[in-house]
């Protein structure tokens, strides 16, 4: 580690932070704009955005494993080597998404028909989500090419493409939700189809750099199918545990859907809960730029054979962690009044989305915690122990609040469980790993992790 860690962290955290709180605004762009057309859009845009979330979700390994693989490499002084295993995760990018893409349009009834919402609300989740699978390999490849130059510590060239990406996705939901001058209103297709141009958009910016930086260095362009089948089979364990962290938030969306008590009562509840989600998504990607340095910085020092330097940014990036958490906390506390009607005209939608909003600003501090961890256990490549891990969350998390739901205990106490139970559950699993030495592997590539 350099002389001055917080200098380190913040280097990388900051541009990340930026360019992550830039993500969701794809999101929340959408939501903003769909939530003009009625309650039953804005509601349909929730299940269609939980299901594109979860697909797009479970590939998160394409920019994690690759930024932890690509900044080891780096640190051992291996810039080809860190280069073509970055260009084996864009080819592997590209094939995961050309069939999930293929798969999306094929079930995009089943997908939307399984939450059991009304019709009135699947509807418009069904056109969305039909359009934005045409986005999937373009969001797979922005999320490899992201994972590489992380890996070699550039955190900038993300940031600028992703504010690019999402100042274009907004001129395009404008222009193609509503209409101006000769082009129509396609209402909410017009909004999955603007989202899709402007990642397509950002998918060739990012692919650009990451190319030519491969050329300088010499590193391969081509598919090498035993580097693309090593980068898959790396992946796995962070495939479970992505989906334990998916399955979570879907079966939450599923108990809030459950839990309604009549047409009305649903709309109104998917749509609180679909702005909340998405809230708490924005706040967890700025929480998680601690967690992308982590994963950078960890990756770099171990690759190089620091221990020492790896714990000392740990300990610092942990203390970082909490006093985000604690600043979103206050901030989302402060600002809960006011939200609900940025996005909807429903008062009903506004009135219940207050107390849920302080509900998610309680867990911000444990967020941010949790968050920071994650990445740091992500850089050393502690893949099987992050599985396992998630896999004791979703046990914890899953039944009580399908019981909630089935209860009709309301969405409060569905997010108090969400916030509470399944939160908690992951700080104690990454406090637990973290205070050991089982994942402390050091050298250009991560080994195997002892199961203590």
């Amino acid at each position: 580690m350099p002389a001055s860690p917080d200098r380190e962290i913040w280097r990388l955290a900051v541009p990340a932070f930026l360019a992550l709180v830039a993500e969701p605004l794809f999101l929340l762009a959408d939501a903003a704009i769909v939530g003009h057309l009625g309650t039953a859009a804005l509601a349909g845009l929730g299940l269609a955005g939980a299901v594109l979330q979860t697909v797009v979700g479970l590939c998160v390994f394409l920019a994690y494993g690759t930024t932890a693989g690509v900044a080891r490499r780096l640190g051992a002084g291996d810039l080809r080597g860190a280069l073509a295993q970055g260009i084996d995760g864009l080819w592997l990018a590209v094939g995961i998404g050309a069939v999930t893409t293929v798969a999306g349009i094929l079930l995009t009834e089943a997908l939307v028909h399984a939450f059991g919402a009304a019709d009135s609300v699947t509807g418009p989740a069904a056109t969305y989500l039909r359009i934005a699978f045409l986005g999937t390999t373009p969001l797979l490849v922005m999320l490899a090419a992201t994972g590489v130059l992380r890996g070699l510590q550039d955190t900038r060239t993300p940031l600028a493409v992703a504010v690019g990406g999402n100042a274009l996705n907004v001129a395009l939901n404008l222009l193609l939700v509503f209409g101006a001058g000769s082009v129509p209103g396609l209402g909410i297709a017009g909004s999955a189809l603007g989202s899709v141009l402007a990642q397509a958009a950002s998918a060739v910016a990012l692919v650009v750099v990451v190319v030519r930086a491969a050329r300088r260095e010499g590193a391969p362009l081509r598919p090498d199918l035993p580097g693309i089948r090593a980068a898959a089979h790396a992946a796995a364990a962070l495939v479970v545990r992505t989906i334990t962290l998916r399955a979570a938030l879907l079966v939450t969306t599923y108990a809030v859907t459950l839990g309604a008590t009549g047409a009305r009562d649903q709309q109104v509840q998917l749509a609180t809960h679909q702005l909340a989600l998405t809230i708490w998504t924005f706040l967890a990607f700025s929480l998680d730029a601690i967690a992308i340095a982590a994963q950078a910085i960890t990756g770099r020092a171990l690759g190089a054979g620091d221990v020492d330097g790896t714990r000392a940014a740990t300990r610092r990036m942990v203390v970082w962690g909490v006093r985000c958490g604690v600043v979103t906390g206050l901030l989302l506390a402060a600002a809960s009044p006011v939200l609900g009607r940025l996005f909807t005209d429903d008062r009903a939608v506004q009135q219940l989305l207050v107390p849920v909003l302080l509900v998610a600003a309680l867990g911000q501090p444990v967020a941010g915690v949790v968050f920071v961890l994650d990445g740091v256990l992500i850089g050393a490549g502690d893949g099987p122990y992050l599985a396992r891990g998630g896999l004791v969350t979703l046990a914890a998390h899953a039944p009580l609040v399908l019981v909630l739901g089935a209860a009709s205990a309301g969405l409060v106490t569905v997010w108090l469980c969400f916030a509470g139970v399944f939160m908690g559950a992951r700080l104690v699993v990454l406090v637990r790993r973290a205070r050991g030495t089982a994942w402390l592997v050091t050298g250009p590539r991560a080994g195997v992790a002892s199961a203590t």
